[in-house]
């Protein structure tokens, strides 16, 4: 072993460390300050983190070739986890529905803020895709 890989600790077979780690977990923590403080945006805009960084860690692990297909697909299941954590908590009537979005309840808040960082993530998984299939095709 060299004295530079002493002193540091690296040796030959590492590799660069992945940031996406990092965002996974800031994603989670501001989408969970945002439920405790009720504060839809903040809590929407975590979860659209984590989401684009599972896609980020998909992507550069080689499971995926484009993080935009991951993303959708994630977002598709954000929608759907969101959609039964509302049910379950007020039922399919409309009215029980809309009172329930004017409330401080965390779990239908928690249902609301994963189903409405679905669409966001849908839409960002759709925009990107076609953004980078027309630089492609051109």
């Amino acid at each position: 072993m060299s004295q530079r890989e002493s002193e540091t600790g690296e040796t030959a077979g590492t590799g660069k460390l992945s940031s996406w780690p990092l965002f996974v977990a800031l994603g989670l923590a501001v989408g969970e300050v945002g439920v405790v403080m009720a504060v839809y945006p903040l809590a929407i805009g975590g979860l659209v983190l984590f989401a684009g960084s599972v896609a980020g860690i998909l992507t550069e692990s080689g499971y995926a070739e484009r993080p935009w297909r991951a993303l959708t697909a994630l977002s598709g299941l954000f929608v759907l986890l969101g959609l039964v954590v509302v049910w379950t908590q007020t039922g399919t009537e409309l009215s029980t529905v809309q009172s329930a979005l004017a409330s401080t309840d965390t779990v239908v808040l928690r249902g609301f803020s994963i189903t409405g960082a679905g669409v966001v993530s849908f839409a960002a998984g759709l925009a990107g895709s076609s953004i980078t299939e027309t630089g492609r095709a051109a």
